[in-house]
Order: structure tokens, then sequence, then C-alpha cells
């Protein structure tokens, strides 16, 4: 018999039933969990046992799904394919997301829709919960846990879109969990040895980006793009607008990138970029992995991180396989400097408006105390042993 009851990370009632195999089942139904939608979703709940213990196509069970949605909202389910769905939510992102994470978004569909094969063309409400668990495992083995959990959260958004549009009537990814992270992949700060020994080897304008990296907490496409028109040595400013979230940034130049940039040969020409090779490579490709790729490689002869074949995967271990991580990337420069300023003893606040995050949990997540300021802690701490206890009173 069925029931409904109240997931405790759901804000819907969900609805238990007997399939016609005898194998319990839960679903949403899409109610508000009060107790007065309790009925209304009873009546969903047991809708969908009857349909369970049927043996009915796909369509059929659409056809009733469909009728119950009218019910509810007084509007007809309509029909797309995931292929289609994605392919119009991907063109509508176009003009709301940067290019970068317009590319992001296409290549996370694309290994769906590869994944499902033919079923790609079926109708989206016809892809469960458990396909995408099957998608999540099979690349956690050739992927690391950073970019599977990346995955997932596109295609969150993908099938709230579609729930937002009426194109399905469940979330298929509710209850799809990330795939934890494992101590080795996490992004961890350089320490100042390490980012010695990777301008050691590092060429000019490498090292350049390696100084704006330190310096101004940027991220690598945002650095790579810079050109002379961002800088304002008489304001001591550089001025630029981040392509991920398209915040304007005012950044003071500190002391040792100012010395740096009056070191650098500079162009008559405003927009000449202060680092042409990568500028050229973001600006052909819109993004910056093969910026990321190069800097790895810098890692790699820096003795950092092993070094990595260029080869695809199906030719062997290359780029597309996962890998063992040190942690380490250009992005970790980030980590850098947020570390950095915050055991210099500088406000959130500051630290939050000069590396351009919105919140203090996301400067938090940055946050890597050093082991210079572990050890002040500590030498804080009282020596208890050798206070003298407190006397107890004769009574």
């Amino acid at each position: 018999m069925s029931f409904v009851w109240k997931h405790p990370q759901s804000k819907y009632w969900m609805a238990r039933f007997t399939d016609v195999h005898g194998a319990r089942r839960n679903r949403s139904t899409r109610i508000v969990a009060r107790e007065s939608n309790r009925k209304h979703a009873e009546r969903i709940a047991e809708s969908y046992e009857a349909v369970a213990n049927r043996k009915r196509t796909a369509r059929h069970v659409r056809e009733v799904i469909s009728t119950l949605h009218k019910e509810i909202t007084g509007e007809d389910l309509p029909a797309h394919s995931f292929r289609q769905f994605a392919d119009a939510w991907i063109e509508r992102k176009r003009t709301e997301i940067a290019p970068g994470t317009l590319a992001f978004y296409r290549k996370t569909i694309s290994k769906l829709t590869d994944f499902l094969g033919a079923r790609a063309e079926a109708e989206i409400s016809e892809i469960t919960s458990d396909d995408l668990v099957a998608f999540r495992n099979a690349s956690a083995k050739t992927l690391s846990a950073a970019t599977v959990n990346h995955d997932l959260k596109c295609l969150r958004m993908l099938f709230r879109a579609a729930i937002r549009e009426k194109a399905i009537a469940d979330d298929p990814c509710e209850f799809v969990n990330m795939t934890k992270k494992s101590a080795s992949t996490r992004r961890r700060p350089f320490t100042i040895p390490e980012i010695q020994a990777v301008v050691a080897v590092a060429d000019e304008e490498w090292r350049s980006m390696i100084h704006f990296g330190i310096y101004t907490g940027q991220r690598l496409g945002d650095i790579a793009s810079l050109t002379w028109q961002n800088v304002d040595l008489l304001r001591d400013e550089i001025r630029l607008v981040t392509r991920k979230t398209g915040k304007t940034m005012i950044l003071p130049i500190a002391a040792p990138l100012r010395r740096h940039l009056e070191g650098l040969e500079a162009s008559d020409q405003p927009d000449a970029p202060l680092h042409p090779r990568a500028f050229a490579i973001v600006s052909a490709a819109g993004r910056s992995g093969h910026l990321s790729n190069q800097f790895g490689d810098l890692l790699a002869a820096a003795g950092l991180r092993e070094k990595l074949s260029h080869q695809k995967k199906e030719r062997g271990k290359g780029r597309d396989h996962r890998r063992t991580s040190t942690g380490l990337s250009f992005h970790c420069l980030r980590h850098t400097a947020v570390s950095l300023l915050k055991d210099a003893g500088i406000p959130a606040a500051a630290v939050m408006e000069l590396i351009g995050h919105d919140s203090e949990q996301m400067s938090q997540h940055y946050t890597h105390v050093g082991q210079d300021a572990l050890r002040k802690a500590a030498d804080a701490l009282p020596d208890i042993m050798q206070i003298n206890p407190v006397k107890s009173r004769s009574k």
C-alpha cells in the first residue's frame, strides 16, 4: 500500500509504493509537505503505485504522469527529448554566462549525451536518478572528483530548468550525491620555496603572470587578458572586468608588482597585451585550459608534480585520464594570496574585496592558515601546568 513521507533533504512529500516486482520505490510528488496537502499527495502516491503495478511502456507511464501534472497545474506537460532540451538550454545560456563557462556546460552535456547513447533522443522525463548515478560512477573511473562534481552541478542546473519550464515533473538529480574528494586532490596554497622553484624554470612571460597571480589573486584567464590600458601607474591601480563573474575590479598595485611592471617594456598601444602569447591563446580559445596545461608542465619541471602526456586517453594515460594530483595549479596562487593576506592580519572584508570574492564563505574556502600563524597561536596558549591552583577555602 502506498503512503507519503517527508524526506529531510526535500521540501516535498515523497511517495513510497510497491512496483509489480514487489520492490519498494520512492518518488517525489512535487507537493509541498504540509498537512493541508497530504491528501493530494496521497492521491498521487496511489497513482504512482497503480502505474508501477502494471506492465506499461514508458509512453503509457508518461501519459499518466501528464494527466497528474495537468490536474495539479492545469497545464499540459511539454514533450522534449533530452538532446533537444539540453541544446535549447545551452543556447539560452549563451548571453548569460562567460564564454569559458559556456564551453564547460557544452562539454558536460556532451559527456552525458554520449553516455546515454540512443536514449539521449528519448524524452527528458525518462532520464532517471539511476542514469545519473551510473554516469557519475563511470566518470569517476577516469576523471578527478572535482571534475565529476563540477559536471553534476551543471546537470543540476539543467534539470532544475527543466522543472521550471514544466518539461519534467521530478528532478532526477535531487538525491544524486557528489563524489567524495580525496585529500590529495584538494587545492592548497603554494609555499614560498615552491613558488621560487616554479619561477626558476619559467620563461619571462610566465614569471610575469606568476607575479600577477601572487600580487592580485586573480584568475589565470583574467591575467592573460590584461592589456596596458588596464594598468594605471599614476593611480597605482589595475582595473579589469573578470571573465567569470563580470565583476569590475579596481586593485591597488603592490610594491613588488609595481617594480615588476616598471621593468616591463611598455607599449605605445593601450590595447597591447601585457602577456602576448597568453593573450593570443585565451583570445582564440575563449578559455584558459591550454594555459593551465602549460603551467602544469612548469610544475613538473620544478619537480612539484608528475609530467603528463599530451595524448588523449584513447592512446594512453593523458590529460583526460584521472591522475594523482599534488593539489597545485595556477589557481592555487589565488589561494596563496588569500592565505598570505589573512596570515598578515588583513581584515576579511578587505581580503574579499581585493580578491573579488562575493561572500565570506567563499573567502573562507580559500583560506589556508600558514605554519607561522599556527605557531604564533600555539605559543599564545598559557602553560597551565605552571599556573598555581586556586586553594579551596576551608569551611
